[in-house]
């Protein structure tokens, strides 16, 4: 894995932080063997709608793009495109990122909280490609791997996963995405947050399923 600097740099070399309101970053290393890990989904609505998995590590967020966001249901395997990574402060952010630049459209903070490895070497896990771990959300909960597949998502070189719930007291075959559309922070829908960041209310609203949206 890239070191925390290293990663950041692309990060940075893909945003003018002169129009956007996404953080720079400060680059660090891991602070304490015994701090709890962050854990964060963002809901995107850019060119197209996804998912932002996010987990901390080694300083930075190690970020995974799911085009169909997560499932409680076992059976169902997630396409999960890594992207670069992410500066841990991204894990608080939620608005409008300015159309026209990187990643134009509106974030939501969908789930956030706390991961627990479920392997002693994370580092060699990820070179395996096959990470286990628990995750501690206000709504993704348990036990979940991520699988490095062969390929690229959609013809591109970026490593392609797939994340996948493992079978356990918080599975399910109900929609999550449906039944719990909204911002852990601030309870708003896509289109309340775009309209709040002075964003395109209509591309945000397309993915607030229906009854969420803002009225």
């Amino acid at each position: 894995m890239a070191k925390a600097g290293d990663s950041l740099k692309k990060y940075r070399s893909k945003r003018n932080f002169d129009v956007t309101s996404e953080p720079s970053g400060a680059e660090r290393k891991r602070a304490s063997a015994t701090k709890a890990l962050a854990y964060v989904i963002q809901k995107h609505q850019a060119s197209h709608l996804h998912y932002d998995f996010r987990l901390e590590w080694n300083g930075v967020l190690l970020s995974w793009a799911i085009p169909k966001g997560p499932s409680l249901d076992p059976s169902v395997k997630r396409l999960a495109a890594q992207v670069e990574d992410h500066p841990l402060e991204y894990g608080s952010f939620e608005g409008v990122i300015p159309e026209g630049e990187y990643g134009g459209g509106t974030v939501m903070l969908w789930d956030q909280g706390t991961w627990t490895p479920e392997d002693p070497d994370v580092e060699a896990a990820l070179r395996k490609g096959e990470l286990k771990f628990t995750l501690n959300g206000k709504k993704l909960k348990g036990s979940w791997v991520l699988i490095r597949t062969k390929g690229g998502f959609g013809g591109s070189r970026k490593p392609q996963w797939l994340l996948i719930k493992h079978r356990d007291q918080y599975a399910s075959t109900g929609d999550v995405l449906a039944t719990k559309p909204r911002s852990v922070i601030s309870n708003r829908s896509m289109a309340d947050i775009a309209r709040d960041s002075n964003g395109d209310v209509a591309k945000a609203a397309k993915a607030d399923p229906a009854g969420s949206r803002a009225s």
